[in-house]
Order: C-alpha cells, then structure tokens, then sequence
C-alpha cells in the first residue's frame, strides 16, 4: 500500500496521535506465525501474566483488553454492584470523555468532584463519601482516581495511600484508570507497585496505546477480593479479543527491558523542555495553569492565537472561554519538534 501521510508531521494534541514503537511492532511480527488457541489461551497471555506478576506483586491477574474505557468500564463494574457509584473528579475521563458508558452499559452512577489540579483528596472524596444504607441515594462503594491526571498532575506514593486508606476505612474499593502510568513511574522514579499494589489500589486500568501500543490496555486486578466476574463481563463488554495473544505480545514488549520507562521518559522530558524553554523566552501573554509534571503542558493563548498556530501544529483547546490549551508530548517527539514549536509560538506572540 501507498504511504498516505507525512511521516515527518508532528503535533500536540494528544499522545494517542503517535505511531506504535518499533519494538512493538516487532513484536507483533514475532508473535505472527502458526496457530496459537483464541480468546486468551495462547502461550503469550500466559507469559504476560508472569510479566504482570513481576510488576505489581504475585496476587496480580492481567485482562488484556481493546481500550481505555473498555478497560474503566469493565474494571469498575467488576467491582460494584449495580446501586454502586463511584466518586472521581469531574475533569475524570470516565466522567468527560467516555461518552457517559459507565453509566450507559454498566449503570454506575457517577459522584463528581471539583478540584484545581485533578486531583482527589480524602477531604474531597468525604463530600461525596456519605448515604450508605439510604436507600434513596446511590451508594459509594468505589473510588477512581487517574494517574497522570486529566490535567498532567500526578499523585506521589502518600497520596494514593492516603486515598487507599480513606477509602478502605469506609468499605470502598480504589480503582486507578491508569491510562498513562507508565509516565507517572518515569516521572516518580519508581516502579509501578510502589504507588499501586503497595499503596493499596485494588484494582487497575493499565494504558500501553498512549505510550507506543498500537492498541491495547489490560486491566489488572490487584485484590483479587475486591473484585469478581472479569472472566465473563470482559466479553459481555465486547472486550474479549480473539486473537489475544497479539495484544498480550505488545503489552509484553513494553514492560520488558524498561521500553516503558523509556518511552514515557522521553515524553516527559519532552514536555519539560518545552515548558523550561517557553518560560525561558518569557513570551508575552502565555501563561501556565498547572505544573508539568508528566508529558502534558496546559497554558493560555490569547484569543487567536490557538488557531493560528494550528494551522501548522495540531492541538486541542482545554477551555476556550479562558484561553485555555493542552499541548502533549508522546514517545517520538524529538528535540526538533519542541523547539520548532517555540519558535512558532515565540512568532506569534512577539508579532
């Protein structure tokens, strides 16, 4: 087939924009060949559990599944029965982006929460965390935070243990829709089972198209108490892939010899190099609305200048009422690509 697209184009608009990783795909190719048995039974969803195990504790059980709110989804209804809610932010994904499919196909009901940097507190999960027993109130029985969040801040060890402990004191379950935790690692220092198993997350969504899959995630249930049915609501879900061994394979490649790590790693400090340059060229009217701390850089424009610059570097408007932008960083942004775009943005703002 006839390449049909720029291979040298880069933008900014969301990690999920970037191709799949070499090594990924080479190991797609080396999982191709012969027969292996459909729906889970191949020797490679075998070998990513041991992989799993080796990552977040021997009590881990990996699901690999098609997406990201294939993944929420199914992980959170697992885990709550159908009166059961669960408290998240509201910039959460599950509550803005997932076109309402925890509710739609699981009928959970969702209890928001505002916070500045996407962030839950236990302070702020008590606003929400009260009714039980009332039967004219739905119950909370979960909690779900993101890691990074929505807005590319990210939760140290403390806090995801506090929030654990918050919950588990009140008879909730924490799930973690994980969709760029290979970043929040990179970006901590750790490992993933530091501020996952070890700190008491029960259950996981663990994202690998953002950083490098071509597609696939896995959800990954730490206590295997906290949740029940997964074998069955992943083909209720339309989660269940036949050929599985070619998701596993990928999810294989990227947590072996730190690719994960690497990939995230870059996109970290991607990002860090275009906030440090940005604040470096002290451009009049941009400004900064949160910390970067992982691979996303969320500023403001003033009125036009989004759009302008768009015509050369795609990305998305956060809230076009403030000026509000989003400029994300993925495994293959280069130097170049950064630097490029400063002096796009230094052009438009200086003219």
């Amino acid at each position: 087939m006839t390449q049909l697209h720029d291979t040298t184009y880069r933008g900014f608009a969301s990690d999920n924009y970037a191709g799949a990783h070499p090594e990924v795909i080479a190991a797609i190719a080396e999982a191709n060949g012969g027969h292996q048995i459909a729906y889970g039974e191949d020797v490679y969803t075998a070998r990513l559990q041991d992989v799993m195990k080796s990552h977040f504790g021997e009590r881990a059980e990996a699901f690999p599944v098609f997406n990201g709110t294939g993944a929420n989804v199914t992980a959170l209804t697992s885990v709550l029965p159908r009166w059961g809610a669960v408290i998240a932010t509201s910039t959460a994904h599950i509550h803005t982006d997932e076109n309402a499919a925890p509710e739609r196909v699981s009928g959970l009901k969702l209890l928001t929460v505002d916070t500045p940097d996407g962030k839950l507190t236990p302070e702020l999960i008590g606003t929400e965390a009260w009714g039980w027993g009332d039967e004219h109130r739905a119950q909370p029985l979960a909690v779900s935070i993101t890691q990074t969040t929505e807005l590319g801040t990210l939760y140290s060890v403390e806090e995801v243990r506090a929030i654990a402990d918050y919950a588990h004191e009140r008879g909730m379950v924490l799930h973690m829709d994980g969709a760029r935790l290979s970043n929040a690692a990179a970006a901590l220092g750790t490992g993933f089972r530091e501020f996952t198993t070890d700190a008491g997350v029960d259950i996981l969504s663990f994202g690998g198209t953002k950083n490098g899959l071509l597609y696939g995630e896995a959800i990954v249930v730490l206590n295997p108490e906290a949740s029940d049915g997964l074998v069955f609501l992943r083909k209720l879900n339309m989660q269940l892939a036949s050929k599985m061994r070619f998701v596993s394979a990928q999810l294989i490649a990227l947590l072996t010899d730190d690719l994960w790590r690497r990939s995230a790693g870059h996109a970290n400090a991607m990002a860090a190099r275009l906030r440090s340059a940005l604040e470096d060229a002290a451009l009049p009217g941009l400004g900064f609305t949160q910390a970067t701390q992982a691979n996303a850089v969320f500023a403001t424009l003033p009125a036009g200048v989004a759009d302008r610059l768009r015509e050369s570097f795609r990305f998305y408007d956060w809230n076009p009422a403030t000026g509000e932008v989003r400029w994300m960083t993925a495994f293959d942004t280069t130097e170049g690509d950064i630097d490029a775009f400063v002096a796009a943005i230094a052009r438009e703002l200086s003219a």
